[in-house]
């Protein structure tokens, strides 16, 4: 059984032009990175290969993101590997996260994942839940 890795936060991408992308999900390489933050998680945890990505059912809008560490690509798991850093897609959340941008943001009192999705309909007020 895995721990969760980290906090993660949904946003609404309704106006921005997408580019098409060969892979389901998309890590930001700026600094910070999500490429990066996820290779020093990784560092520490020479077992585990990647991060995996899924979602479900809670929040006060319907679904939320799961992030966990993981040792194995599950049987109906996506791979995307980007940068050295591998992330797998849970079966479940490959349609929901098609064409999302994983990005890593820090500021002066928190640090988190954030999901630019696309595929959203609308989101709770605090950020941390969804519907398509």
């Amino acid at each position: 059984m895995s721990a969760s890795l980290v906090r993660a936060t949904v946003r609404a991408v309704s106006k921005r032009k997408l580019q098409p992308t060969r892979a389901a999900l998309t890590l930001t390489p700026s600094t910070p990175s999500a490429v990066n933050k996820i290779k020093q998680l990784l560092k520490d945890k020479p077992e585990h290969v990647g991060v995996k990505v899924g979602v479900r059912t809670r929040g006060c809008n319907g679904l939320s993101y799961t992030l966990e560490y993981t040792k194995t690509k599950g049987d109906s798991d996506e791979e995307v590997v980007q940068d050295g850093v591998r992330v797998f897609i849970e079966k479940k959340a490959q349609l929901t996260l098609l064409g999302t941008e994983m990005d890593y943001v820090e500021d002066k009192l928190s640090s988190e994942f954030v999901f630019n999705n696309p595929n959203i309909k609308g989101t709770c007020g605090c950020g941390e839940s969804f519907n398509i």
